[in-house]
């Protein structure tokens, strides 16, 4: 009898104990919903909030509020909003958070955004189709300062079937405090070209995604702060930290891709790109180490005229040889976007000097919807 009591009592105890350790639950949350005529619906599951916000979101959507129904769910129908991949976020009680019911979410250090699709009726340049499909995989190499560095690569359809065959490589650099995994997750860069190599408008290609900040990784590894972000776009500390990225890329990324993908190892197979700081790493790299790139492929960035004649001379000296030199460089840039005029002045730059460039100016800002416009002008020209 005893035995049982002290059974019961055990299973009681426990029952207590898993009851108290489980998330709080409520009514189950859709969100978001997107609707027929390409409104969304958004909720947020905060019945003791006192306010909840729709913030954050690159279509518009600036601290709209939303209302709660009587299970404590908030929300808000927004739009109609115009197709394309946005992020978004609440505000709860003046505290930003993402959408717990949504798992699609924007990869960054500072912040960390929900994202919402709105499809078009003519599937977009990213959408998911029946196509064939490469691979997304995540890599660790041995990087700058005896840290240990990530990467996310592409291989293209077929990679795995085909072991002789060998292919060009981008190495593509995502944007201020964005991570390897932008721009894929949200640039979608391997929808991309899954759907353009079927097509045959670009080559099969590997694409190497790094992580454009290796002073984070060693403050990471080492159990120190992340370091504060830069306050000046090319001031010393910007091109300090520029600087260790090429180095990471040059003495550890590429020899690390070459030795474990079949690579096509000459400069005319190996292009570079890069979206905003990335940019700015992409066009320091490749402007220093010209026998290492054949494409450039800068999306919303640019190098001030003055540090042009002060740091890159070899570009400017001979553009004979510096158009011999480049198959491709290019500058992307949104009529909104801050960097809009720097750039500008940047190309005005390049033409006053003979040196040939290919110029994209699209609509719209500093935006990760800008940055997909900007792959598919270029994806189609590399390596051909």
């Amino acid at each position: 009898m005893k035995k049982q009591i002290l059974l019961i009592v055990t299973l009681l105890v426990c029952l207590v104990h898993f009851a108290i350790s489980q998330p709080p639950r409520g009514p189950f949350v859709i969100s978001p919903k997107v609707n027929p005529d390409k409104t969304v619906t958004f909720s947020y599951l905060a019945p003791n909030a006192t306010t909840v916000l729709l913030g954050g979101g690159q279509f518009g959507a600036v601290d709209v509020p939303m209302t709660k129904n009587t299970e404590g769910v908030w929300s808000v129908t927004f739009g109609p909003i115009k197709p394309d991949i946005y992020p978004y976020s609440f505000k709860v009680d003046g505290v930003t958070v993402m959408d717990p019911a949504n798992v699609a979410f924007f990869p960054n250090e500072r912040f960390k955004g929900s994202l919402v699709e709105i499809p078009s009726d003519v599937p977009a340049i990213y959408a998911l189709k029946n196509v064939p499909h490469g691979t997304v995989s995540y890599d660790y190499y041995p990087s700058v300062e005896g840290s240990t560095g990530t990467l996310v690569v592409y291989t293209p359809p077929g990679y795995t079937k085909d072991k002789s065959k060998k292919y060009p490589v981008y190495y593509l650099i995502s944007g201020t405090t964005d991570t390897e995994e932008t721009f894929w997750k949200v640039g979608k860069t391997n929808l991309i070209l899954d759907n353009m190599i079927s097509e045959g408008i670009a080559k099969p290609m590997i694409v190497v995604m790094p992580y454009g900040n290796p002073m984070a990784k060693i403050a990471e590894q080492t159990g120190k702060d992340k370091p504060a972000d830069v306050m000046s776009r090319d001031g010393e500390d910007a091109l300090r930290r520029m600087k260790m990225f090429e180095i990471d890329l040059i003495r550890h990324i590429i020899p690390f891709t070459e030795k474990n993908y079949r690579t096509i190892a000459n400069r005319d197979n190996r292009a570079i790109g890069g979206f905003s700081r990335g940019g700015g790493q992409t066009l320091r790299t490749a402007f220093n180490n010209v026998d290492k790139f054949a494409y450039v492929c800068s999306y919303a960035s640019y190098i001030s005229p003055a540090e042009m004649d002060k740091s890159f001379t070899n570009i400017t000296a001979n553009p004979a040889k510096t158009n011999k030199d480049f198959k491709l460089l290019f500058s992307g840039i949104g009529r909104e976007d801050f960097l809009y005029k720097g750039t500008l002045e940047w190309e005005n730059y390049l033409k006053e000097k003979k040196i040939n460039f290919k110029s994209y100016v699209t609509d719209g800002g500093h935006t990760w919807m800008n940055v997909k416009k900007y792959m598919n002008e270029t994806l189609p020209i590399l390596f051909k």
